[in-house]
């Protein structure tokens, strides 16, 4: 349900490596998330932010506190386990849009369901309705060649809803968009959580971070602030 309580960090930290090069990229995070929220997450090179999002696809885990995934807590889950939550629950959209280049968009946004075990029938039905979701429908024979910047990271984000997954995590989505290819992403992001998926979504720039209903911003491996709307929470 909307406004359910989807994700919940209690003072997570996360050190890399150990003795005199210890370095501790988050230090002591907390910060809950509710189902159907689009947050931003934003701040400088080494901020953290980065961190944090690998910790919440289940890419990492924390080196101490307590991440809570639907009431689960994801810290205790083994690999195996983290990687079946990724698969079930979570899609993700890079800035590199990490399409196969031989490859039809269709087939292309596919590829998910190939670990799923998913028929050939099941997984072409799937596809075209998260092209359709995308507004790709027509080019669902083409191959990345053969379309723009903003339409691959339509591509991606079709692979990504393909699951139809709680969370879509996006790693700075308009990173490699012009200014008008960056608005029509953004614009399919915000109708995207409109019909009620969360998004978490790293970026630098802060007119793409207005179109979040919240802003998490990092500074020195800690929440400096969070913006929900015209509130502003130290």
């Amino acid at each position: 349900m909307p406004g359910e309580t989807l994700i919940e960090l209690e003072g997570i930290t996360k050190t890399f490596g150990s003795g005199p090069a210890a370095f501790q990229a988050l230090k002591g995070i907390d910060l809950t998330i509710t189902r159907g929220e689009f947050v931003a997450i934003m701040g400088p090179s080494g901020s953290g932010k980065s961190t944090m999002m690998n910790i919440l696809g289940c890419l990492d885990v924390p080196t101490a506190g307590i991440f809570r995934f639907r009431g689960v807590e994801v810290q205790k889950l083994d690999r195996d386990q983290r990687s079946l939550l990724r698969r079930r629950y979570l899609g993700f959209v890079f800035q590199g849009f990490n399409l196969l280049a031989r490859t039809t968009a269709l087939e292309n946004v596919e590829l998910p369901l190939l670990y799923r075990g998913e028929t050939k029938a099941q997984r072409r039905e799937a596809a075209m309705h998260a092209l359709d979701q995308v507004g790709l429908v027509p080019w669902a024979s083409h191959t990345p060649a053969e379309m723009s910047g903003g339409q691959q990271q339509r591509v991606a984000i079709a692979r990504a809803l393909v699951t139809a997954p709680d969370v879509l995590l996006a790693d700075e989505p308009t990173g490699n968009l012009d200014s008008e290819r960056s608005v029509e992403i953004m614009e399919l992001l915000r109708r995207l959580n409109g019909e009620g998926i969360t998004i978490l979504m790293v970026t630098h720039e802060e007119d793409m971070a207005a179109y979040a209903g919240t802003i998490v911003r990092f500074r020195d491996g800690l929440v400096e602030r969070i913006e929900r709307g015209a509130e502003e929470l130290a």
